[in-house]
């Protein structure tokens, strides 16, 4: 546990002292270029923010709109050449959520209402029991049922199965909003060619211990920002 520790903040600082001597290069830019590049920062758009926000209202209004308009994107990406291709695996990802989500909000649905309906026809029993001397109703399909503590305990579990199917609905929305928003912001993400990493095998000096000098092994991380 000590070891991992130590190489852990080892690594930290070999990122850490990396980083500023980028940060001590960059410093030495003509500041022409920093009033350039405050420029360029005013006039620019980040498309991906502005795919996330169109993509959750979509998704709020109509479950798997959000999905649609993702797959609106890559389509349009074809067409300018953004994308190489015809890009079918990322259609049928787009497809297949949208599939998803109609199919586990319809099952949930049908649950809901079946659930619903079995509840009240408990209820709807029991309250006739009480007003004929715990009699059952001769027209009721619960005849069979002769102890009202049955029916109690049947009303119970259909009134919770109906609000746990409720809250799967509302966790299926939810995700519907979530990953229309994610993928519409990993679209436009893009990384720097120039950004790189090195990683290196090194030893650390511990210093002198019973004697001898102790080394440890560690991996040290060049980053180039």
């Amino acid at each position: 546990m000590r070891f991992l520790f130590v190489l852990f903040v080892f690594l930290l600082i070999f990122v850490n002292v990396n980083a500023q001597r980028r940060d001590k290069d960059s410093d030495k830019l003509v500041d022409s270029n920093r009033v350039d590049t405050l420029a360029d920062n005013k006039n620019y758009i980040n498309k991906g923010k502005l795919a996330g926000k169109t993509a959750i209202r979509r998704s709020l209004i109509l479950p798997g709109l959000g999905q649609a308009y993702n797959y609106g994107l890559i389509v349009n990406d074809i067409k300018s050449g953004r994308i190489q291709g015809k890009a079918f695996g990322r259609k049928l990802a787009v497809i297949g959520k949208i599939g998803g989500i109609y199919v586990a909000g319809t099952m949930l649905t049908m649950s809901y209402f079946e659930n619903n309906s079995n509840y009240k026809l408990f209820l709807k029993e029991l309250q006739y029991r009480l007003v004929n001397n715990d009699q059952p109703d001769p027209n009721g399909p619960l005849t069979a049922y002769k102890n009202t503590s049955d029916l109690y305990a049947g009303k119970a579990i259909y009134k919770n199965n109906r609000e746990v199917v409720l809250i799967f609905l509302g966790v299926t929305y939810g995700l519907n909003v979530l990953d229309a928003y994610v993928t519409s912001r990993l679209h436009y993400l893009s990384v720097d060619e120039k950004l790189s990493f090195k990683v290196s095998p090194t030893v650390i000096n511990s210093g002198p211990m019973y004697g001898f000098n102790s080394f440890t092994p560690a991996l040290k991380l060049t980053l180039n920002l």
